[in-house]
């Protein structure tokens, strides 16, 4: 019943007013998942389950305290815990910052922090991605999350991504695969209508669906790609604790 509920809600409503309203909700709702069988890295707190998320409703998936999500919580065990991204005084730019992120970046002592997106409330410049505002070779790292299935140039955007990228900086771009990927990206300019973008892409605001081609996608404009697989840095029992996707894939730019 709760996963239909909100499955029909994440349909209907649109983003920018779901980012507004999500966390006082779900600060009551969390009340309900008081236990100690899961656990949120961002913020530390502990749950019996997480509240389950998404069209499709996936069990086990958000934090109703900082509302991180599986792939946030992969990213940030990554980026904080078992990387050496962010462990020196850079520059950082947030492509549609997550509500989890934010005030983790902005008290981090190393870090000055920008965010930036077209639509959502969180941001504090509004920008289009396939035209930034900012000068080239400006920042030492760009985190990039589930924005590129939204845009209509996803090139034009990642050749954007790295004239902002300082020479030798890093970043993620991540987008989400559906179940069976593709191995070539699909998209067609003549599918337009939201049930068919749901049907042919899995969301009906997205205008693509990304297939195994997405690290050539990403080489294409001359960025080179590494990818990093949860196992390497976490083991099953703290997939399971922090219910993370094992298959989830971490892909780092750099210029």
């Amino acid at each position: 019943m709760i996963k239909s509920i909100v499955g029909f809600i994440l349909r209907i409503l649109p983003r920018p007013f779901l980012q507004l309203i999500s966390k006082p909700i779900f600060k009551l709702i969390s009340i309900f998942y008081r236990g100690k069988n899961v656990e949120c890295p961002i913020c530390n707190a502990r749950f019996s389950k997480f509240f389950p998320y998404g069209r499709d409703s996936r069990d086990n998936a958000l934090c109703t305290n900082c509302l991180s999500l599986e792939r946030h919580r992969l990213l940030y065990i990554y980026l904080f815990e078992k990387s050496d991204l962010l462990k020196k005084k850079i520059n950082v730019l947030h492509i549609a910052p997550e509500e989890c992120f934010i005030k983790i970046f902005k008290n981090h002592n190393k870090i000055t922090y920008t965010t930036a997106d077209l639509e959502s409330p969180l941001a504090e410049i509004k920008m289009d991605i396939h035209d930034m505002p900012f000068e080239d070779n400006m920042y030492d790292f760009i985190l990039c999350n589930h924005v590129l299935e939204h845009v209509q140039n996803d090139i034009k955007a990642l050749s954007e991504i790295k004239r902002v990228l300082k020479k030798g900086g890093k970043g993620i771009v991540q987008v989400p695969f559906y179940e069976p990927i593709p191995k070539y990206t699909i998209e067609d300019k003549n599918i337009k209508l939201k049930k068919d973008r749901e049907k042919y892409y899995g969301q009906s605001d997205h205008v693509r669906k990304y297939g195994e081609d997405y690290k050539q996608r990403l080489e294409s404009t001359g960025l080179k790609v590494e990818i990093v697989y949860p196992y390497e840095f976490l083991s099953k029992s703290e997939m399971k604790l922090y219910s993370v996707f094992e298959t989830e894939e971490i892909y780092i730019i750099n210029k």
